[in-house]
């Protein structure tokens, strides 16, 4: 592109909403060992592999504007339903993952073979988000080696 044209490079944040913080936090520790990046009675920002970060917000605690800590406001949001995220593995993992989410007595709703090659599982975390963890060549963007 063009010098000066407005761009972006990879999604930063993405949200869920959750009816037990503390719950939701300990979830997604275990299970995909995200670090805590701040934790304060609305929100936990979790760290997610390739400079990304899950936001789990508190069900109606931001929907309301909020102060943001360095001046000016964050404006309202909120979630209702069930949502879905998808986590990019390494192909060489899936089986792993198979264990794991047997081994923490998670259920996999659905495991997915894509005509593209690539596989999905699928699953629950403990407000009924539908989460998927998948394998390089779900999409065009995704490419044929390691996750990234």
């Amino acid at each position: 592109m063009a010098g000066g044209m407005a761009r972006v490079t990879h999604v930063l944040e993405t949200s869920l909403y959750v009816a037990d913080l503390d719950r939701s936090q300990a979830f997604y520790e275990r299970l995909f060992g995200f670090p805590p990046f701040l934790r304060d009675a609305r929100m936990c920002a979790l760290g997610v592999p390739g400079a990304q970060v899950l936001l789990l917000f508190r069900r109606g605690g931001s929907a309301a504007p909020s102060p943001a800590p360095g001046g000016g406001i964050i404006p309202a949001h909120d979630g209702i339903g069930t949502l879905h995220l998808c986590f990019a593995i390494p192909e060489d993992s899936l089986e792993a993952w198979q264990r794991r989410l047997t081994a923490e007595g998670i259920a996999v709703e659905s495991r997915v073979a894509w005509p593209s090659g690539s596989v999905s599982l699928y699953f629950r975390d403990p407000d009924g988000h539908s989460l998927e963890v998948a394998t390089p060549r779900l999409w065009p963007n995704y490419g044929r080696g390691e996750a990234p």
